[in-house]
């Protein structure tokens, strides 16, 4: 049996642990506010890109140039490009381990293609450096600096392996913000872009050629969709973090209440031998 030195050395260290789980719920919960705002933000500006698009290609389906332009051309997938968006940091309950298992999947759905991986977190960077696998960007830290000039970058990249013919398909893999308790896995492909359909067109008067504003607008399409997602995983992480936090702050209290209700059962234990001894002393000696 353990004496009561070490369980109030084992209560001290479950009491510190618990503090600072509940001090990384509270800065997670801080964080989330502002992730959180910022996918509230951007999913309007999506959603009437994605519009935008629809009107403007509907304007532009009669040009035949449309058909062959290099961002919508559909091909058979020998070889995929995976954009995989991981945390930075662990402490944040299956949050990563579901990733990385989704894009293990992902790999093995896909025996007859080839897969590039883009990784962008030092968590799913760390787990695929150790495997084969061919990984042809990494980036660390950028999902927690919100930054559209990162993920531009990144999408460009991408855009001109696709338009090149280097890629056959890029695909994006990342955890899309729900709410607090639930995050949505998601796999969604960019490119080739499919463009959106619309039954009845509005008649818009177009300074450009319809032609040239896809120029524009499809590039930028792959941007925000690469942006988005990035706000959304970090959104996610700080969710999944606070909910972890959260239930291990309610553990160590459990832990506490075990160890402060045994350590009172061998005090008690100790105290009930010494009136023992005593009284047996005390009978000895009449």
């Amino acid at each position: 049996m353990p004496s009561l030195i070490d369980i109030r050395r084992r209560i001290r260290t479950v009491r510190n642990t618990q503090q600072i789980t509940k001090a990384m719920k509270m800065v997670s919960a801080a964080k989330l506010r502002r992730a959180q705002d910022r996918v509230i933000n951007a999913r309007p500006y999506a959603a009437i890109l994605n519009q935008m698009l629809a009107d403007v290609a509907l304007a532009a389906r009669a040009d035949l140039a449309l058909a062959g332009h290099p961002m919508l051309a559909e091909r058979p997938e020998k070889r995929i490009q995976l954009v995989l968006i991981t945390a930075d940091r662990g402490l944040a309950g299956a949050f990563n381990s579901n990733l990385i298992k989704a894009s293990q999947r992902f790999i093995e759905e896909r025996p007859d293609a080839s897969v590039d991986l883009e990784l962008l977190g030092r968590k799913g960077r760390d787990f695929w450096r150790k495997r084969p696998a061919t990984i042809v960007g990494e980036s660390i830290g950028i999902s927690q600096k919100f930054a559209y000039a990162d993920a531009a970058a990144i999408a460009r990249k991408a855009s001109q392996r696709f338009s090149s013919g280097e890629v056959d398909g890029v695909y994006l893999l990342y955890n899309e913000f729900k709410s607090v308790l639930a995050q949505k896995l998601t796999v969604a492909r960019v490119l080739p872009i499919e463009l959106p359909t619309q039954a009845k067109g509005i008649d818009f008067i177009y300074e450009q050629p319809p032609l040239e504003l896809l120029e524009t607008l499809l590039p930028r399409y792959v941007e925000i969709a690469l942006y988005r997602a990035m706000l959304e995983s970090a959104a996610a992480e700080q969710a999944a973090r606070m909910t972890a936090m959260d239930a291990a702050t309610s553990n160590a209290a459990d832990v506490i209440d075990r160890l402060t209700l045994f350590m009172n059962r061998v005090r008690q234990a100790s105290i009930t031998k010494e009136i023992i001894e005593v009284v047996t002393g005390a009978a000895a000696l009449e």
